[in-house]
């Protein structure tokens, strides 16, 4: 009984996601607000509780990040990762300070104490790279000239996320600096043997996936990506990063074919990770501090925005091109809720997840609206700013 109740809420929750992105297709926009708010009504507190099929939506939505990240990484060569790296160093610094700051100074200013604030710091600082990346593949964006601005600030962002969740985890249980630095350093090095192995040994990860047969390389691209990321992330590096790196080891036809491959279990596991997200969502915990996460949101709007137009003016792009930038910028997602869980199960703050689940919840919403009307936007500035300067 218990596994035809599965059945038929998985059977479910699919049909709604193509029904929804039916809707999103008929309107133009992106289906992710419409995912996201489908989990909060039929989530923990929603109208109608799914249950049954909670670990395959769990275990779908990780692989649905895992998925997400790592067709971003085909994208790019390890030279070219490393070359970014190198040069966008003082955008992502920045980055770090303008977007951390609100977090930590309402977690302070909130009384929450100091690992609250660090905690909530990580939480309004990372983008969601899966969002992002879903939202500009929407948008067909990818090979915008800005792009690169976006990616190198997101792989900024992710690297620095697998310094800090270790250094989090450790002040969460206690275990004082040496424990923080031992996290660290396992991180760190591993992150440096996946760069390695990418950078130095490309072609021999490339020779041991490649296979003439479809379903052959399938199987051992998706094998590779899922078992580096479990790896990374057994190591207290994200898996979302070990996910990348893969991404980036393989290039040429090699990431061609795995990414046209890959696509259709991307859209579909991408899809049931903004669902899971929805789902764990109690609507009735939202209202006590949805001023604060609103508070927190507009602040993570106009920091974002001033991120994603500095990178993109500094890689000579346009006025058009570093509004787009910006906004794709905006969202949080995945890691933030990581964070947050982190910080409830370790016994900090109590609101502090669902001051988490609505900030991340408006940003969610609002980033894939304002990266589709961000050309809009660019022109009427334009056309304003051309107003002006008549005499």
């Amino acid at each position: 009984m218990h596994s035809t109740t599965q059945l038929i809420e998985l059977g479910a929750i699919i049909l709604g996601l193509g029904l929804l992105g039916a809707v999103a297709v008929r309107f133009s926009v992106s289906p992710i607000p419409l995912y996201l708010l489908a989990g909060l009504a039929f989530g923990s507190g929603g109208v109608l509780p799914l249950t049954t099929s909670e670990d395959f939506v769990s275990v779908g939505a990780e692989v649905g990040v895992i998925l997400l990240l790592f067709t971003l990484g085909l994208e790019y060569t390890a030279d070219e990762l490393v070359t970014t790296m190198r040069t966008s160093a003082p955008i992502g610094l920045s980055d770090l300070a303008l977007n951390a700051v609100p977090g930590v100074a309402a977690a302070l200013l909130l009384h929450w104490g100091l690992v609250a604030a660090v905690a909530l710091g990580g939480i309004t600082y990372v983008t969601s790279s899966g969002i992002t990346a879903k939202v500009m593949g929407d948008l067909g964006r990818l090979g915008n000239r800005e792009t690169p601005s976006v990616l190198s600030v997101l792989v900024f962002e992710d690297l620095t996320m697998a310094a800090y969740l270790p250094i989090l985890t450790a002040l969460l249980a206690g275990a004082g600096l040496l424990g923080g630095v031992v996290a660290l350093l396992a991180a760190a090095v591993t992150i440096g043997l996946i760069l390695f192995v990418a950078l130095r040994h490309g072609e021999v990860v490339q020779r041991f996936v490649a296979s003439p047969s479809r379903e052959v390389l399938l199987l051992k691209v998706l094998g590779l990506t899922v078992l580096v990321a479990g790896l990374a992330q057994q190591l207290q590096v994200s898996a979302a990063v070990g996910a990348f790196l893969v991404g980036i080891a393989l290039s040429g036809p090699l990431a061609h074919d795995a990414r046209q491959l890959l696509s259709p279990l991307r859209d579909l596991f991408a899809a049931v990770f903004f669902v899971f997200f929805g789902l764990h969502t109690d609507p009735a915990d939202l209202p006590p501090v949805a001023g604060v996460a609103a508070v927190l949101a507009i602040a993570g709007v106009a920091t974002k925005l001033a991120t994603g137009w500095v990178a993109a003016r500094r890689a000579g792009v346009g006025p058009a091109g570093r509004l787009r930038a910006g906004t794709a910028l905006v969202p949080r997602g995945e890691f933030s809720i990581v964070v947050a869980g982190l910080a409830v199960g370790a016994g900090t703050n109590p609101r502090l997840g669902p001051l988490a689940a609505a900030y991340v919840l408006i940003l969610a919403v609002a980033g894939p609206l304002l990266a589709r009307s961000a050309d809009s936007l660019a022109r009427a500035v334009a056309v304003a700013g051309a107003r002006g300067r008549r005499p």
